[in-house]
Order: structure tokens, then sequence, then C-alpha cells
């Protein structure tokens, strides 16, 4: 059993360490306040007629909502996150498919966010160009801090981090409203894109299924599965719902979908640096604290901060070294392969187990369950196929493909070797 002061990275977290709403929703929100989002925005901004804007970005974030919601429910049951889960549905080796798929895809993050605050910073104050390398290793160690202290630091940074952002956001928001003359106005220069409905609603789910995937490593903290629940949708639907608005809204009206860009065109650069800041770190420190929990599962071990600070050398290696403009493009195709794995998981859960994981510590589970591997790469492969709503197609067909194939391809029973 691992310590409290490590976040237990390999095993159930204990009632005696559980958190309520507040602490639960500030540390969510945190994490989906994240610049790339608002990109994803912006795209959608000049595609759609304003109320069709808003109803893709209702849409799109209820269904990813939904998805970590559900994730978030049996983590908080269950007290495990998404790479312990990953033991049950995939086996003591064949979890290591997982680890890798999630843990490659953070650091990939991490390392894109290193690099662009160094070069926001430069960009945007006096700073000479050639500090830009020296600023990715300081921002890439200073950032994983709060990920050091473990769920303690991340709630500690977001209790003041989400509140100020917020009202950055609605200064932005109505500052933007007066420049462009009102809704009635806003609404006038939206639409004339092709994009289509279905390929808009990917675009939403895409930019954060990767982090509602593992979510549950902060879900599996909540009081009870409502706390869990409600925390998870107040960050996937609405904050992240509303970082599509931002982008979509600033590239109707500045042709800027970064409200760090949005800002300083507003004559707002103390607010700008402000956000930047808070909203890089909010998101960079709960990256690497997923790469963390990946790793030690990958590597059974508990040692977590020295897997973070590892984790946060590579992530500064590849922003240093400019293979971040190289992954981008990747991990967005990883939004299409990543939401099967919740498709087994809960298929696992529910079906398999009948809602109850029988003690991990005590249960001798088979190195291949085949039946798990199977599904995921059938739900894998059908996302990618499929010409509408891969992610929702991918976690559909990877669940049922589960739940048919452990009926006819059981392993050892778990439950009846833990009694």
């Amino acid at each position: 059993m691992s310590s409290s002061d490590d976040d237990y990275p390999l095993s159930a977290v204990p009632a005696s360490q559980r958190k309520g709403l507040l602490s639960t929703s500030v540390v969510l929100l945190g994490f989906t306040f994240f610049t790339a989002t608002m990109w994803a925005g912006g795209n959608l901004g000049t595609a759609f007629s304003f109320p069709d804007l808003l109803l893709v970005i209702l849409v799109g974030n209820l269904l990813l909502g939904a998805y970590a919601a559900a994730l978030a429910f049996i983590a908080c049951r269950s007290g495990l996150n998404t790479v312990l889960m990953g033991r049950y549905c995939f086996g003591e080796k064949g979890s290591k498919l997982s680890d890798c798929l999630l843990g490659f895809t953070q650091i990939g993050w991490y390392a894109w966010g290193t690099a662009t605050i160094a070069i926001a910073l430069v960009r945007m104050t006096p700073l000479p160009a050639w500090l830009e390398l020296p600023l990715m290793v300081v921002f890439g160690f200073g950032f994983c801090l709060t990920a050091l202290v473990g769920y303690r630091g991340l709630d500690w940074l977001s209790r003041f981090a989400v509140p100020a952002m917020l009202l950055f956001i609605g200064v932005s928001l109505y500052q933007g409203l007066v420049d462009v003359g009102g809704l009635t106005a806003l609404s006038e220069r939206a639409g004339g894109g092709d994009m289509g409905f279905a390929a808009a609603i990917t675009v939403v789910i895409g930019t954060f299924v990767s982090g509602g995937t593992m979510a549950t490593n902060w879900s599996r903290f909540a009081r009870s599965g409502r706390v869990a629940v409600i925390a998870t949708l107040a960050a996937f639907f609405l904050g992240n719902g509303l970082m599509v608005l931002v982008g979509a809204v600033g590239t109707l009206i500045y042709q800027q979908s970064d409200i760090v860009d949005v800002m300083i065109t507003q004559g707002f650069l103390v607010l700008a640096l402000l956000m930047l800041f808070l909203n890089i770190w909010t998101t960079q420190d709960n990256t690497i604290y997923n790469f963390s929990v990946a790793g030690c599962n990958l590597l059974r071990t508990e040692r977590r901060r020295l897997v973070t600070l590892s984790g946060a050398a590579i992530g500064t290696l590849l922003a240093v070294f400019g293979m971040y403009d190289l992954l981008v493009p990747f991990l967005i195709l990883l939004g299409t392969f990543l939401p099967p794995l919740g498709g087994v998981i809960m298929a696992d859960f529910w079906v398999r187990f009948r809602g109850r994981y029988p003690d991990l510590e005590r249960t001798e589970l088979p190195a291949f369950q085949w039946s798990g591997l199977c599904a995921y790469g059938l739900g894998a492969l059908a996302a990618w196929a499929s010409p509408v709503l891969p992610p929702v197609v991918g976690v559909a067909v990877a669940f049922a493909a589960h739940a048919l194939l452990s009926r006819w391809w059981p392993a050892r029973d778990p439950l009846a070797e833990s009694r």
C-alpha cells in the first residue's frame, strides 16, 4: 500500500483520503482550461451560424462530459484510476498497452505546453529570442512542482487559478461584445464554412478526450459517485465547452482564437500574461501527474515523484529539440484511438464484474485478458474507419465487443480467486 504522500499510484484511494465537490471540481476545471481547446473553437467559429455553433458546442461537450463522467463514477466506486482498471480488462502485462498510450499522450502535451509558454513570453515581452530554450527548461521543471506534491498541490493551485481565470475570461468576453456591438452583431459574423456537423462534433470531443480518459486520477478521490459525476461534468461539459466558445468568439471578433492574444488586442497585457501562466500551469501539472501515474503502473513502482521528475525531463527535452511540432498532429490522432480504452473499461466493470472489482492487491490476474485486448483493437479499428463520430463509435464498439467476448472467451474468475 502506498502512502497518502504519494497519492496511491498502485492502489485504491481509501475513504479517509476522499475529497468533496469543491476540491474535485476545481482540480478538474483547472485541467480542462487549456489553450489548445480554444484553437478548436476558432476553427468552428467561422464554419457555422451562431445558433448552430452553440448546438455543436452543446452536443459535443455533452458527449465528452458523459464519457468522462461514466469513467469518473467507476473510479470513485473502485478508488482506482484508468491504468489500474486496465489491469482487470487487459491483464497484468496487457495493461502496459494503456500505460504506453496514455503516458505518451500526456508527455507529448507536456512538451507542447512547455514550449508554448516560452515562445509566447518571448513574443509578448521584450525578452530576447535566445531565452526561449532556457525558459523551456525553467518551465519544464517548474510546472511539475505542484504535481510533485500530489493531489494537494493540484488542489491548492486550482483553488486560486480557476476563479482568477474565470474572472479574466468574463472581462475579455464582455469587452469583446462591446467591441463587436452586441450579440446580434456577433451572430452576423458567424457562418460560411464547409465543416459538417458530425466532423465538428468529432473535433469538440477530440479536444480533450485523452484528458477525459485520464481524469480518473482525480475523480477516484471524490467522496461519492455523485461528487465524481458532477465535478467531471462541470469540467468536461461546462469547462471544456467554455474554452471552445471562447476560442470561437475570439476568432469571430478579433481573428484570434487564443484568449491570451485576444486580451493583448484588447489592451489587457498584464491580465493576458497572468492568464497565459495560470492556463498553462493548471494543465501542465495535471498532465505530468497523469504521466507519473501511467509510468508507475508501467514500471510497477510507487516512486511517483521520481517518475514525475523523469517525465518532466523527457517533456522538456522534447520541447527543446522542437519535437512538439511533430507530436501535436499525432497526439490529435490519438483522440480517435484513446476512447475505446474507456469503452472496454466500462464493459469490464459493469458487465464482466457487475459493478464491483475484486481487491486488486489480493487478486491474481492473468498476464493477458484477451477479450479486452481484442475488444480494444476492434473499437480502435471501428473508430479509425468510421466516417461519423469516430470517438463515439470507438467507445460503443469496444464496449459491445468486450461484453460479448468476455462471455465467449472467459479467463480465470478473479472474483472467485479473491474470496
